[in-house]
C-alpha cells in the first residue's frame, strides 16, 4: 500500500476534473501539485463521451447565460487556449444556433428569456410564426406562437474532444493522472484522506468533487454533506432523413423533445415523464422510447422526419441536481478546503471552461476574478433559494 501527499486532489478526470486540473496548472498563481483521480481512464461511460454535446446561451437565468456567453468565446478558441506545443485541438464546433418554440401558452415566458439573453449580449432572434416559416420552410408552424433563435454563438461540438484537451493540456503541465476509485473519504487534520479501491492512500489540503453521476453525493456524504444529485439516464438516437432538412439548427419542440444535425444524419432524444424517469445507472436503451414518442413528435414537427431510417442509440447519465436542475459549484460551508463540481444537469460540456476556471480560481485567488458563480453555491438549497432555470432541456 502507497501514500502520496499532495496540495489539490480531484475526484473525477472527465471534463469538469480535467478543466479545474488544466486552469489550476495554467494559472501563474498556483504553484502546487495536484493529483487527478478517475475510476474509469477509458472514458468509455462517462457523461463527456455519451452526451449530445451543445451549447448555447438560451437559458433564462443570467449565471447561466453568462457561463455560456464565456464557454463559446473559449471553444472558439481551443486551439490557442488550450494548445501543447504545436499541437492546437480542434473540436468541430458548429455555431448552428438552438431553436426554440413555444405554443400560445408560453410565449410569454420565451418573450422574457429573449429580454434577458440580449441584455446579456447573446445574439438570439425572436420570431413570429411567419418569421419561423420564412427561415425554415420545412417547419410546421401551426401550433406554435413564437421562436427563438440563436443566430451565433449557440450549437453542438466534439464533447470527448473537448475532454481530451483539457486532459492533454493538463497532463502536458506535469498534472499526474491516477487510475483508481475512491471508496472512501475523511478529514485528516485540516485536509483531507482518500482511500482508493486497491488500499492506496491520498492525503490532501484541498479536495475537489468532482465525481459525476456516479460518484459524487457519496464522496460528498463521506465528508457529511448532503448533495440532491442523482444518476438520471438519458437516452440519444440517431436517423438519417430522405428529404433534406437544410439549415436545421438544434431544434427544441414546445414539449421539450430535441433534434439536431450529425453528420450526414441527425439525432434526438428527449426527458422521459417524470413519473418514468428512475434512478439508475443501467446503460440499457428502450427503443420503444423512439417509436413511441420521438419519431412522432419529430415527425409533426419536421414532416419530412415521417420518413427516415433509424441507426445507433445509446444511453448516458445526467449527474441530476434534484433540487433546481443546476450545478452545485464551489465551496462548501462548514468543510474547509472541500470543493463542489457537481450536478450539472446535462449543461456539464458547456459549461466547464467557466466551471473549471471558477473552482481554479477560488483555490488559488480565494475568489472568482472571471465570472461571479455564487448563485451556484450549495449554501443556496440551505437558504431555499433555488436557481429558476426554466429553459431545462
Amino acid at each position: 500500500m502507497t501514500q502520496t501527499r499532495v496540495d489539490v486532489a480531484i475526484v473525477g478526470g472527465a471534463v469538469m476534473g480535467s478543466s479545474i486540473a488544466c486552469h489550476l496548472a495554467m494559472d501563474p498563481g498556483f504553484n502546487g501539485s495536484v493529483l487527478v483521480i478517475e475510476k474509469d481512464p477509458s472514458y468509455a461511460r462517462c457523461a463527456s463521451a455519451l452526451s449530445a454535446a451543445s451549447i448555447r446561451q438560451q437559458f433564462s437565468t443570467a449565471v447561466n447565460i453568462e457561463i455560456s456567453l464565456y464557454g463559446i468565446d473559449f471553444l472558439r478558441e481551443i486551439g490557442t487556449r488550450l494548445a501543447v506545443g504545436d499541437d492546437r485541438p480542434a473540436i468541430d464546433l458548429h455555431e448552428g444556433g438552438y431553436l426554440f418554440l413555444a405554443t400560445p401558452d408560453r410565449r410569454d415566458l420565451l418573450e422574457a428569456n429573449h429580454a434577458l439573453q440580449t441584455r446579456l449580449g447573446a445574439d438570439i432572434v425572436f420570431l413570429e410564426p411567419d418569421g419561423l416559416q420564412e427561415r425554415f420552410p420545412w417547419l410546421n408552424v401551426d401550433d406554435v406562437a413564437a421562436g427563438c433563435w440563436g443566430a451565433r454563438g449557440e450549437g453542438w461540438f466534439d464533447g470527448y474532444g473537448l475532454m481530451q484537451a483539457f486532459r492533454k493540456a493538463a497532463r502536458a503541465r506535469d498534472v499526474p493522472y491516477r487510475a483508481g476509485e475512491v471508496v472512501a473519504a475523511a478529514r485528516d487534520g485540516d485536509g483531507f484522506r482518500l482511500t482508493l479501491a486497491d488500499g492506496d492512500t491520498v492525503l490532501c489540503d484541498r479536495l475537489v468533487n468532482a465525481a459525476g453521476a456516479s460518484g459524487a453525493a457519496r464522496l460528498a456524504a463521506d465528508l457529511g454533506v448532503d448533495i440532491p444529485v442523482v444518476s438520471k439516464k438519458r437516452m440519444i438516437f440517431t436517423f438519417d432523413c430522405r428529404e433534406a432538412v437544410a439549415g436545421c439548427p438544434l431544434l427544441v419542440d414546445p414539449t421539450g423533445t430535441y433534434v439536431r444535425p450529425e453528420g450526414t444524419g441527425f439525432l434526438c432524444g428527449s426527458a422521459p415523464p417524470e413519473s418514468d424517469d428512475p434512478e439508475t445507472d443501467d446503460f440499457e436503451v428502450d427503443h420503444t422510447f423512439f417509436e413511441e414518442h420521438l419519431w412522432p413528435t419529430i415527425a409533426h414537427r419536421v414532416p419530412a422526419f415521417e420518413a427516415i431510417k433509424p441507426g445507433a442509440a445509446w444511453a448516458g447519465h445526467y449527474d441530476m441536481n434534484l433540487f433546481d436542475h443546476n450545478a452545485l459549484l464551489g465551496p462548501v460551508d462548514g468543510v474547509p478546503g472541500f470543493f463542489l463540481c457537481a450536478g450539472f444537469s446535462g449543461h456539464g460540456l458547456q459549461q466547464a471552461p467557466a466551471a473549471g476556471r471558477g473552482i481554479a480560481e477560488l483555490i488559488v485567488h480565494e475568489r472568482y476574478r472571471t465570472l461571479d458563480l455564487t448563485p451556484l453555491h450549495l449554501a443556496r438549497i440551505a437558504e431555499n433559494r433555488p436557481v429558476a432555470e426554466r429553459n431545462v432541456v
